[in-house]
């Protein structure tokens, strides 16, 4: 048996003075890259920490991960001698330090040049970054000692008077101050605010330093009086009241003279206080008290009590004029209201860290984080509110018990590029995901995976945090086994449909070659290579060549039509006696191209009729209308299955119509479409022989739709007539072409 671990499950819990000692003992006189003593740092990080008022284990913690570069085996060290939850806080933070080194580099990347977009996306990579941080932490106790750490090496830069990197600062104004925030760590968020502010804007933090500083003593001196003032008045009314000077720091009172375009001597919350009551008639009855002793300053009074802000902030708003003629702010609210303003679900974050948009009233909220982020709130206020048990209650749960198990649950990883960009994937999420993300031409091309500057299976999940490099082909696509959803190779719906949508395409284009080399070969066989492919598409009913080729590929069209198509092709010169072909076009206007329909409405004028394409009527079929939506008077047969659907459903929908006169006596000159089907045996020659039938009776044929399935050919043609007695002519006359089984209107 190991005698450290014997010793330690014999000994004490140790003490934070242990683990000082301990550090001392093996730091020596080690230093950071900050230049602070090692020690140092872990002394005042920890007692940063205490004033959290977190558990042992969390302080022990805070202590000694810095020192774990300087141990041989730290963690089983740190377990022997500290625990094992001890050393797994510690190897937790260790892993967030390392993602903070890279975290400024993947702002700045997301931003290489100024403009609104590059702006945009900052802030999206900063949001990222935010919540990777906090995902990547499955205990939120290892957040609070980074927030902790991060404020010990800027009191020590401030102390030394040692000016950091800019990314320091910048990265704790975009990233750790925000998460502070949204903690709700008041004591840690204003701090990191004015230690990172004052050394990225120096200039500008001594000059509020030096105005707040000249009337400092005037300043603090007037509100203490006011308060006693209120607080009298309050007595004398039997009000109880807590009243508290509400300090304003440096990095806020910037913020707000920037946001409002103000200057320093036109913030009115410069001198404030707060004053709390136990319920809201108390609220108005101090106001009152208020205004009665001071003047008050109408367009700064706000009721957010009556009238609520959109993230259910409440509290009474004013300002008033002091007795030496200067504004100060006042603030009235129900300790509920106090509650929820420093712990509740709102609780402005997102106001406050939208910056100038905040104040403009800019800002968004996905509700499922904030409800996660404000129950991690609502524990980091229990801590100090509840007990560990009371007396004979059975089961009680230590706050720090639940946040030691807290996470937020998010749905979502996140991973990191080579350069440092954050990219959110869903969890279980791959490499494959990782490259689809990035673009679908590099998931197309993606063979290999570095995770962490190992290779990985393409299909390996991703973990919080992971830097992952993609190896690509320069040409090639995706495999059929990666939509498998056994193998596992993605969880992205959006990166299934971008494979999804190469395959269609991949088949799509092989099926456009074949048919083309079907039908070229068809055409050398036919001594027809001189044809215009255009003209033939277009003959069989096709708009383009490709349409052609890929029913041709996909072995849908028979190529026995092709061949009868070129056969019924024009020679160079026409000849007299050549049969009209598909081309030719009627002497009466289409309906379907804007013509006449012919039809009335009765006891309707002016009415817009369309005829059905289910049924496609012709004078002088029997026919009713039924009115659609924003489509005007649809026309159907009266026998039209669809037409009796409709009526049966609607009846008071369908209106009475007929032919128009000119119509029904021939005079009309519009033709209206009609699908005519064919059963014929397949031949040699049924196709021109068919033709040669709609020539006669000069039909205009606008659609071929053409199957050939065991030496039977089946066939719908739309064409177009002027009457249904043509349709009938024409039938008869189909009827007696050689092979023809049946021809009847569909």
């Amino acid at each position: 048996m190991n005698t450290d671990i014997a010793t330690t499950a014999t000994n004490p819990t140790p003490s934070f003075e242990d683990a000082l000692a301990f550090v001392r003992d093996h730091a020596g006189e080690a230093r950071l890259s900050s230049g602070e003593p090692l020690a140092e740092h872990a002394a005042g990080t920890a007692a940063i920490m205490r004033t959290l008022n977190v558990d042992p284990p969390a302080v022990l913690a805070a202590a000694l991960f810095s020192l774990t570069p300087h141990l041989q085996n730290p963690e089983q060290t740190i377990a022997d001698n500290f625990g094992e939850e001890v050393a797994q806080l510690v190897s937790d933070v260790r892993k967030l330090l390392r993602l903070g080194t890279v975290s400024m580099r993947a702002a700045q990347n997301a931003m290489p040049e100024a403009g609104r977009d590059a702006q945009a996306a900052r802030r999206v990579q900063v949001e990222a970054l935010r919540k990777m941080l906090l995902a990547f932490a499955q205990d939120i106790r290892v957040v609070l000692i980074r927030l902790a750490s991060r404020l010990q090496s800027l009191r020590y830069y401030a102390a030394a008077k040692i000016t950091p990197s800019p990314d320091v600062a910048r990265e704790t104004l975009d990233i750790y101050a925000p998460l502070a925030n949204r903690l709700g760590i008041w004591q840690l968020k204003w701090e990191l605010e004015d230690l990172a502010f004052r050394f990225e804007e120096p200039q500008t933090y001594k000059r509020i330093a030096k105005l707040l500083d000249e009337k400092r003593v005037e300043r603090e001196t007037y509100v203490a009086e006011a308060i006693a003032r209120l607080q009298r008045e309050l007595a004398a009314a039997h009000i109880k009241a807590e009243v508290s000077g509400r300090p304003k720091h440096i990095y806020s009172i910037w913020r707000k003279m920037r946001g409002k375009q103000l200057d320093f001597s036109e913030l009115y919350d410069v001198r404030a206080f707060r004053v709390i009551v136990p319920d809201i008639k108390d609220c108005y009855t101090v106001l009152g008290i208020v205004h009665n002793l001071w003047q008050p300053v109408p367009r700064e009074f706000d009721d957010y009590i009556s009238r609520p802000k959109p993230n259910g902030y409440k509290s009474l708003h004013t300002v008033v004029i002091g007795d030496d003629g200067r504004a100060f702010e006042v603030q009235i609210r129900t300790q509920e209201m106090h509650r929820f303003a420093e712990y509740g679900v709102a609780a402005h974050w997102r106001y406050k860290e939208a910056g100038t948009r905040g104040y403009g009233g800019q800002f968004s909220a996905s509700e499922k984080y904030d409800e996660k982020i404000a129950w991690l709130r609502q524990l980091l206020a229990w801590k100090d509110d509840v007990s560990e048990g009371k007396p004979g209650e059975q089961g009680a749960v230590k706050p720090w018990e639940q946040l030691r198990q807290a996470t937020l649950d998010d749905d979502h990883i996140y991973t990191l590029t080579p350069q440092a960009r954050v990219i959110p994937l869903p969890q279980g999420a791959t490499p494959l995901d990782f490259a689809y993300h990035l673009h679908s031409e590099l998931g197309h091309r993606c063979r290999g995976a570095r995770v962490d500057g190992a290779m990985v299976p393409l299909n390996t999940p991703l973990q919080n945090g992971q830097t992952v490099e993609i190896i690509a082909v320069k040409e090639g696509g995706p495999s059929r086994d990666w939509l498998n959803p056994q193998l596992g190779y993605l969880q992205s719906h959006r990166a299934r449909q971008k494979v999804r949508a190469w395959f269609n395409a991949v088949e799509v284009q092989e099926n456009i070659a074949a048919g083309r080399a079907m039908v070229e070969k068809t055409l050398q066989r036919e001594g027809k290579t001189s044809v215009n492919l255009d003209q033939l598409a277009a003959k069989l009913g096709f708009k383009s060549t490709d349409d052609l080729f890929s029913v041709v590929g996909k072995e849908e069209f028979s190529l026995r039509l092709v061949e009868q198509a070129l056969s019924d092709a024009p020679p160079a010169e026409p000849a007299v006696e050549a049969p009209e072909q598909f081309e030719k076009r009627s002497s009466g206007a289409s309906v379907a191209h804007g013509a006449s329909t012919g039809v009335l409405v009765v006891g309707v004028d002016a009415l817009l009729t369309q005829l059905a394409r289910c049924c496609r009527p012709a004078p002088p079929d029997d026919i009713a209308g039924f009115v659609t939506r924003g489509k005007g008077m649809s026309i159907h047969r009266s026998d039209c299955p669809t037409f009796l659907r409709m009526a049966e459903r609607a009846p008071e929908r369908v209106l009475q119509t007929a032919w128009s006169a000119d119509v029904m006596s021939g005079r009309g000159r519009s033709v209206y479409p009609v699908d005519l089907s064919i059963e014929a045996t397949d031949r040699q020659g049924l196709l021109r022989d068919i033709s040669e039938v709609f020539a006669r009776e000069k039909m205009n044929v606008v659609g071929v739709k053409t199957q050939s399935r065991r030496n039977a050919a089946f066939m719908q043609f739309t064409v177009e007539v002027s009457s249904a007695a043509q349709i009938q002519r024409a039938c008869a006359m189909l009827g007696e072409v050689a092979g023809v089984v049946r021809a009847t209107r569909k």
